[in-house]
């Protein structure tokens, strides 16, 4: 499959180097094409690796990874061009996290009322906003299995229910999460609950000196 990620920190890397693995074609998105780090890590990957702008990956992606800095992920959208995304499947792991009163993160002004994930669908009314993976590191959302044999739980929210099978699907064929821990919390508004919980992700990872770890429901 042709994939978009829009994004060139750890967590886009780590989405992307995984996605090669898994034989997919893929092309990382930056502000501009030519960006050093997007270079580098195509030059890396071989020939089904490449990379672009924003727009560049949004269109070249059949699925799309959204997997910008969460207080510019608005403006990477509009950069990459709305078209682009037109009756895709956007995978949203964006978090906006507000770092500048210090620990822990709160979550940014902008979005507290009404999520990102939200404003993304808003942003993208012809794409299908499916928001999962933002609430665990990047080296678990590729492998579940890195936590407990996989034996924990995944949340996922959208309002099509045809795309959050189809990412359900692609999460456990690819990143060996399993069904029964692919948590469907419902209709895109429940990204306001998914991001909120990730400044109490940032204080356990404090506590445990690590951040290889997940949440299990027990009942």
């Amino acid at each position: 499959m042709k994939i978009g990620v829009l994004g060139t920190g750890m967590v886009g890397e780590t989405l992307a180097t995984a996605l090669i693995q898994q034989g997919h074609s893929v092309r990382m998105g930056s502000r501009s094409a030519g960006n050093d780090k997007a270079a580098a890590w195509a030059a890396k990957h071989g020939a089904d690796a490449s990379e672009g702008s924003f727009a560049d990956a949004a269109d070249f992606g059949e699925l799309l990874f959204v997997a910008t800095h969460g207080g510019s992920t608005l403006h990477a959208i509009q950069m990459a061009g709305p078209d682009n995304f037109r009756d895709k499947i956007v995978i949203d792991v964006t978090n906006p996290l507000d770092f500048s009163h210090g620990m822990p993160p709160r979550i940014l002004k902008e979005f507290q009322d009404v999520s990102l994930g939200e404003q993304l669908q808003h942003a993208l009314p012809s794409a299908h906003i499916v928001k999962t993976l933002n609430t665990i590191n990047s080296e678990l959302m590729v492998d579940a299995r890195h936590v407990h044999g996989g034996d924990h739980e995944l949340f996922l929210c959208g309002d099509d229910l045809a795309s959050k099978a189809l990412v359900s699907k692609f999460l456990e064929q690819n990143f060996n999460w399993e069904a029964a821990h692919i948590r469907d919390l419902g209709g895109i508004s429940l990204a306001r609950t998914m991001e909120a919980i990730v400044p109490l992700w940032v204080v356990l990872y404090g506590h445990l000196g690590t951040g290889m770890f997940n949440y299990k429901i027990v009942h």
